[in-house]
């Protein structure tokens, strides 16, 4: 009777063991209390050094918000180059922190500035 229970135990401990270890892609790092969903990373540097954040980012604010600026015309062209990269790409919302109505009537006058030749499609 005591060779049968301690033959079930030796079988139990070693089903986990047989079992392959392909089966999970990628999860067998992840184990212990931080197994669910991910957690933040402790605050440090990004390589996970000491130190802290070297700078702090101020939250943009809308240019045309803040000067109360209601209509972007297509001949305001020293308004409208400031949105507007070197190569002639219009910069994005998370660069420029313009809100977006104000980007979209942005994009509409820059488009319409440069099918009259006011601004560059292109850089040379």
């Amino acid at each position: 009777m005591a060779d049968e229970t301690s033959s079930t135990h030796s079988t139990e401990h070693h089903a986990p063991a047989s079992r392959p270890s392909g089966g999970h892609s990628g999860s067998s790092s992840h184990s212990g209390p931080g197994a669910g969903p991910r957690t933040p990373r402790p605050a440090g540097a990004p390589s996970g050094g000491p130190g802290g954040r070297k700078f702090f980012r101020r939250k943009k604010v809308c240019k045309f918000c803040v000067e109360k600026i209601d209509s972007i015309h297509y001949r305001d062209v020293r308004l409208l180059q400031q949105f507007v990269a070197e190569r002639g790409k219009i910069v994005p919302r998370r660069l420029t922190g313009v809100c977006t109505p104000h980007q979209r009537r942005l994009t509409a006058a820059i488009k319409r500035a440069r099918n009259i030749a006011l601004l560059p499609f292109a850089a040379r």
